[in-house]
């Protein structure tokens, strides 16, 4: 009697399947992580870019905020332009203090020389450090002030 040769199918076997499915399941964790990652990026990004336009109103208001210690709802800011009702509203939500720290005071008149008394018509520069403090922000800024 001849011998049964064995016929081999093309089939993967069960071990096979798992590593497939496993190293497919890798990169999908690797996918996910990553695009979370992304998330957190892009909400940081738009924080920031929402803390540095409220900082932009606050330097373009020139001496009017920041060299003082104050209290106020951000719709003081913009009290003056024509904003959207829900862009207002959301504004007058925001409390931030202005907190103002005096660093250096550099007056030119002593450095007019030596043998000339000290005049009241030299310029005084002041600089100082603005802080910009809400519940979710804070921003530090070096002002500098001319008297």
């Amino acid at each position: 009697m001849p011998k049964r040769q064995h016929t081999f199918h093309d089939a993967f076997t069960l071990i096979e399947v798992m590593v497939a499915v496993m190293i497919v399941s890798v990169v999908i964790a690797a996918l996910l992580q990553m695009r979370g990652e992304t998330t957190h990026k892009f909400f940081g990004i738009k924080k920031m870019m929402q803390t540095n336009q409220y900082n932009s109103f606050l330097i373009g208001q020139g001496d009017k905020y920041g060299f003082e210690k104050s209290s106020m709802n951000l719709n003081r800011l913009v009290e003056n332009f024509d904003l959207e009702s829900d862009l207002r509203r959301e504004l007058k939500s925001q409390k931030v203090s202005l907190l103002y720290e005096k660093l250096k005071s550099v007056d030119t008149s002593e450095y007019d020389g030596e043998n000339s008394e000290k005049s009241s018509s030299g310029t005084v520069f002041e600089i100082g450090k603005s802080t910009i403090e809400a519940d979710d922000f804070r921003v530090n800024m070096i002002r500098v002030r001319v008297e």
